[in-house]
């Protein structure tokens, strides 16, 4: 009882802000704050392993998508299409890794400290070669910054598909940088969607930790 009033009140914290940052914002889009919402619900069932997370996930996806578009930002466009297929897959694999509890919640797993460094290494080999391509090819308004917030997402979100729990690291590297990209655009709600979720990354590293636990 005590977990489920934490996770209600970690929610309506994560709700409140989007609304807030709304009400101060310079550009009045309520598209942003529609998907900071969904985002908001579908991070902090991921962080109780829950499964609803897809539900809210779809429709965060395809509203950061339009939004990242009128921003030029073609990194988080493609990354948000990737978003969308693999979710559908996810869904498939939560399912499988559910717990006999009967509230949908997943049974995560772990990955050895020798393959964690190998695939970060590989990422921040592969986020570099893509701000160089999109610096030299687009007119991406942040090449860089566009790259290191897409490259670890496209691992961070494999991960997660396969119920690693390692996930979370990367997703809170992601969301810090995430937060400086949409500051950078003067689009508010995104950057406080994101700094939410640097919070809800640190929460599900320590709830994924408890549910690895009672395996």
């Amino acid at each position: 009882m005590k977990q489920k009033v934490i996770d209600y009140a970690f929610l309506a914290v994560g709700l409140l802000i989007q609304a807030v940052t709304y009400l101060f914002m310079p550009l009045d889009s309520w598209l942003s704050l529609l998907s900071g919402c969904l985002g908001v619900c579908s991070v902090c069932l991921a962080a109780q392993g829950k499964i609803w997370t897809y539900l809210f996930g779809f429709g965060q996806v395809l509203t950061y998508t339009y939004l990242c578009w009128e921003q030029r930002f073609y990194g988080e466009v493609t990354i948000n299409a990737y978003y969308f297929g693999t979710m559908i897959y996810g869904v498939y694999v939560w399912r499988r890794r559910l717990s006999q509890s009967g509230e949908g919640v997943v049974m995560p797993r772990s990955l050895s400290l020798r393959a964690m460094s190998m695939i970060a290494a590989l990422t921040l080999l592969g986020a570099g070669l893509t701000g160089w391509g999109l610096a030299l090819w687009t007119d991406d308004t942040q090449p860089y910054l566009d790259a290191f917030t897409t490259v670890p997402a496209l691992v961070a979100q494999v991960l997660m598909i396969l119920v690693y729990r390692e996930h979370w690291f990367i997703w809170l590297a992601v969301d810090i940088l995430s937060v400086v990209l949409w500051l950078r655009a003067g689009d508010y709600c995104m950057a406080a969607q994101y700094a939410f979720w640097c919070a809800n990354c640190l929460y599900g590293i320590r709830r994924w930790k408890s549910l690895t636990s009672k395996r």
